[in-house]
C-alpha cells in the first residue's frame, strides 16, 4: 500500500513540476518623477502568461540595490491581473528618498547615473498549485535626468 501512494505522490510531483509557470522580463528601469521628498523610478516588466484564463496578480515585491546597500523596498498590492495566453506589461514604482540619493553621490558624481540590482517578486495565484511567487533580478543603470531634462 505504501508504495502505491508513493508512486501516487511522484505522478502528481512530476504533473506540477511540468506544468507551465509564467516568465517575467525585465524591460527597463527609467527615472518617472521628482516629489519634494523622493525620486520615483519606474520598472516595466514583462510578464507572459501560457494560461487560457487570466492570472489574478496579488502583490509585486521590489528591493532596490545600488553599491551592495538596500536603497529602496516595498510591495505594491494588488496590481492586477495577467491577460490570458498574452503577455502583460507591468509598470512597477519604485520611490527612493533624497537622502539615500545623497548617500550615493561618489557614484552618481563620476558618470550621472545609478549602478543598481532590482529584485522582483510577482505572487500569482495560480488555479490547483495556488501562490506562486515568480522572482526577477536584474543589475544595470539609471541614468540620472539633466536639468535641462527637468525644465
Amino acid at each position: 500500500m505504501s508504495d502505491m501512494v508513493e508512486k501516487a505522490t511522484n505522478f502528481v510531483s512530476e504533473k506540477v513540476a511540468s506544468i507551465k509557470k509564467p516568465e517575467a522580463t525585465l524591460a527597463d528601469v527609467d527615472f518617472k518623477s521628482i516629489t519634494r521628498d523622493s525620486a520615483t523610478f519606474s520598472a516595466q516588466v514583462s510578464v507572459n502568461n501560457p494560461y487560457p484564463c487570466p492570472l489574478p496578480i496579488c502583490e509585486v515585491t521590489y528591493l532596490l540595490k545600488s553599491d551592495n546597500r538596500v536603497i529602496a523596498s516595498g510591495t505594491m498590492p494588488d496590481p492586477g491581473s495577467l491577460a490570458a495566453n498574452q503577455t502583460t506589461m507591468l509598470d512597477v514604482p519604485v520611490q527612493v528618498p533624497y537622502s539615500i540619493l545623497i548617500s550615493l553621490a561618489k557614484d552618481i558624481s563620476s558618470d550621472w547615473d545609478i549602478d543598481y540590482a532590482l529584485e522582483l517578486g510577482f505572487t500569482i495565484d495560480l488555479p490547483v498549485v495556488g501562490n506562486f511567487t515568480l522572482p526577477l533580478s536584474h543589475k544595470g543603470e539609471i541614468k540620472l535626468p539633466t536639468l535641462g531634462d527637468i525644465l
